[in-house]
């Protein structure tokens, strides 16, 4: 990852299966690692990001939401979690360094 990258969460809520189901392949195609069932966390430039946007506003409708929000890795440290947190086997060694 290079220093213009930075850590982003996109969470969204999307009601048709095939349309969820892009919107997660898009999310695994930028180097996203899946964190919940609709939730991705990782490092993308704002490039990336402007594509991520531009790809999800053309995929969902009305109803649905996704959220792409920027944290700098300081505040992601600050962060409470509750409960039983990320699935360690599923996120990359930069991302669990971030959440020990």
């Amino acid at each position: 990852m290079n220093k213009a990258d930075t850590l982003v969460w996109v969470i969204y809520d999307v009601s048709d299966d095939s349309i969820r189901n892009k919107i997660s392949k898009a999310c695994k195609n930028k180097g996203l690692q899946r964190v919940q069932k609709s939730a991705f966390l990782g490092k993308l430039n704002r490039n990336q990001i402007d594509e991520l946007k531009i790809f999800c506003e053309d995929s969902i409708s009305e109803e649905d939401s996704v959220y792409i929000f920027p944290m700098c890795e300081d505040d992601f440290r600050k962060v409470k979690l509750i409960g039983r947190g990320f699935d360690r086997k599923l996120i990359n060694d930069e991302l669990k360094a971030l959440v020990v």
